[in-house]
């Protein structure tokens, strides 16, 4: 009986998730994250042509970005939940699996500020200063990419082999 309190002890003290429900939990979190963000990108691409002025342009982009702020927050949030992977580094994975998606978040968060404050009237200036937030916001959502080459978890990559939420 002792045995197996110390076992039930020791596995509530591990504090990690089993290596295939953190993938799944991650899965569950970023496939809708992506499909969320397509569906932004298309509807914005959509209101962008059919745009007749600088702010209308505007504000079809700031959709997108604010959207795209909103939903990385929400993936990043399921992340979070997912606790720990339980393998070695796990909390590692966890940090840069977070990370990462805070990196997305602030990188959209920046650019909704930066278009926002582009002044309309001069048309011309305007879609230069689309051009140079686009090509930031771009650099920094590269840079906050999680490189996964550098999470060595044989388990892990198993586990998100197996899991049905990353097919």
């Amino acid at each position: 009986m002792v045995g197996l309190y110390l076992v039930a002890l020791l596995a509530a003290c591990s504090g990690g998730t089993p290596p295939d429900e953190w993938a799944g939990e991650v899965c569950a979190a970023l496939k809708p994250w992506r499909g969320e963000i397509d569906s932004l990108n298309a509807s914005a691409q959509q209101s962008v042509s059919s745009a007749t002025s600088p702010a209308q342009t505007r504000d079809g982009l700031l959709e997108l970005l604010s959207g795209a702020e909103s939903a990385t927050e929400s993936a990043r949030n399921a992340v979070a939940s997912a606790g720990t992977p339980d393998v070695d580094g796990g909390a590692d994975v966890a940090r840069r699996f977070e990370g990462a998606l805070a990196g997305a978040r602030d990188a959209y968060a920046r650019a909704r500020v930066d278009l926002q404050a582009l002044p309309t009237q001069d048309a011309d200036a305007f879609y230069d200063g689309v051009v140079a937030v686009v090509g930031r916001l771009g650099e920094a959502y590269a840079s906050s990419a999680l490189d996964t080459t550098e999470l060595d978890s044989q388990t892990l990559r198993e586990a998100f082999d197996r899991a049905p939420q990353c097919r």
